[in-house]
């Protein structure tokens, strides 16, 4: 019986593992578009500041 739930076990964190692996590739690959965005962003704002941020007087 202890063999039987230990295969069971195993089956099942195999089966779950690439999703996970999925997940987390999808979670770094978004976060890397998100921080890339950022700092263009932050560039383009550098380097045009009157463009970006328009001063109202």
């Amino acid at each position: 019986m202890k063999f039987l739930l230990c295969s069971c076990s195993v089956v099942v964190l195999v089966a779950c593992l690439p999703g996970c692996t999925v997940l987390a590739i999808a979670d770094a690959a978004g976060s890397a578009v998100v921080y890339g965005v950022k700092t263009t962003v932050n560039v383009l704002d550098a380097v045009t500041p009157d463009l970006v941020n328009k001063k109202k007087d």
